[in-house]
Formats: structure tokens, sequence, C-alpha cells
């Protein structure tokens, strides 16, 4: 009997463990055809037969790379956090180092709302939180995988941020939060319940220059610059 599906912390198949040589080329073109196939027709509307099809494998090789279906669906999924997510986890960690913080949370804010809104991405959050009663194990390893990472990622930057007097925080997961639900509550929640809508590149760099004012003024050492357009403050 297979065993559970690989949770967040051991991914059982990904990309952290590929096979070598030409399984490895199977192993990525068994992933690639699962994920375009679950995505296009869900978990329930794909066969493995379909899968090895597309893959161009026999439905044996299929079984020797993931134990079921069930075990593929989330390597697809972790998958493909992964590959979205890796550029933006590095730059996370470049936030340590920052003379001009700023500016940098500006950009970091910036490359946020662009994973997050990034298509690929979008449908398998869809796909998961469709699955969630079916796979509620697949839907708190994504969320460990995915929100959870980058929450706990951001609170180490800050509470390094915090001790060089770059920001003022008690709870620096908190302050996490808060950053990436300033960045995400609207880009986010407009994109997952109308995927027909084009992202605004326009509107989603004004959204996260927004954020990151609003988080300095809350957290910042120094006042944040102030916003665009405002007016100055009324003299006494």
């Amino acid at each position: 009997m297979a065993g559970p599906p690989p949770t967040a912390e051991e991914p059982r198949e990904g990309p952290e463990r590929p096979p070598e040589g030409r399984s490895a080329r199977k192993h990525r073109a068994i992933l690639s055809a699962a994920g375009e196939l679950f995505l296009r027709q869900g978990y329930l509307g794909t066969s493995v037969d379909e899968i090895a099809a597309s893959a161009g494998v026999s439905k044996q090789t299929v079984y020797k790379h993931f134990d079921d279906k069930q075990h593929l669906f989330t390597a697809v999924v972790f998958a493909s956090i992964d590959h979205v997510g890796r550029p933006f986890y590095e730059e996370i960690h470049r936030l340590e180092d920052s003379d001009d913080l700023e500016a940098d949370l500006r950009e970091l804010a910036k490359r946020l709302s662009a994973v997050a809104t990034d298509q690929r991405l979008l449908q398998v959050r869809r796909l998961v939180i469709g699955e969630a009663a079916r796979f509620p194990e697949l839907g708190h390893a994504y969320y460990e995988r995915a929100v959870d990472r980058t929450t706990r990622s951001l609170e180490a930057r800050f509470r390094g941020l915090a001790e060089r007097g770059l920001l003022r925080l008690d709870d620096p997961y908190l302050a996490a939060q808060t950053f990436i639900w300033l960045v995400l509550s609207v880009p986010l929640n407009r994109a997952m319940f109308s995927p027909e809508t084009e992202t605004d590149a326009a509107g989603l760099r004004r959204i996260a220059d927004e954020a990151v004012r609003i988080f300095l003024a809350a957290y910042g050492a120094t006042p944040a610059s102030p916003r665009r357009g405002a007016r100055p403050p009324a003299q006494a």
C-alpha cells in the first residue's frame, strides 16, 4: 500500500531529488505531462494512462517514479511552487544586507506581487483549493511550502533589520504577515476570482509602493517617503 503523500518538509518526489540520466528525462517528462493535464482537466478528470501517453512512457514507468496518482499530483504542485518561488527567496535573503531599505522593500514587494499572480501558480493554487476536501494534507503542505515559507523567510530578515536599527518591531512574524497582506490582498484576490483579468503591471507597482509606505509608517525606524502627490501637513 502506498504511503501518505510527501510533506512540505520531506518531498518524496520533485525537483530537489531527481533521478539521474535517462531516468531523469523520463521523470521530468512525466511531471510536465501530468502538470499540463491536471491543470487543464483537474485531478479526477486526468488518468494515469493519459499522463503516460502524453509523456511518451509506459504506465508502469509512471508508477516506477511515483507510487500513485496522488503522489504525482503532490509532486506537480511542489515543483510548480519551487520553480516560481526559488528566485524570489533568493531576493528575500539579500534584504538582510540592505543599505536602502525603502527602495529594496519596494522592489521585493513588486517581485512578490509578480510571483503571487503568476498564471501557472494561480492555476495550481485554485486546483489545490478545489481538492482541499479530498486531500487536506496537500492543502496544509501547500500552505507550509508557499505561504508560511515566505512568511518565515521574511520574519528572519525583518528580525535582522530590527537588530541593525532599520525596523522597529516586537513580533517579526506578525510584521512579515502584515507586509505580505498589504502587498497581496488586492491583486491576489482579484486574480483568484477574475482569472480572465490580465495583471496590470502599473497597478501592481502602485499597490506595492503604497504597501511599503504603510508598512514603514508602522515599522520603520525613520518615516517613509511621503506618498506621491500627497499634500504636506498643515503648519500650526
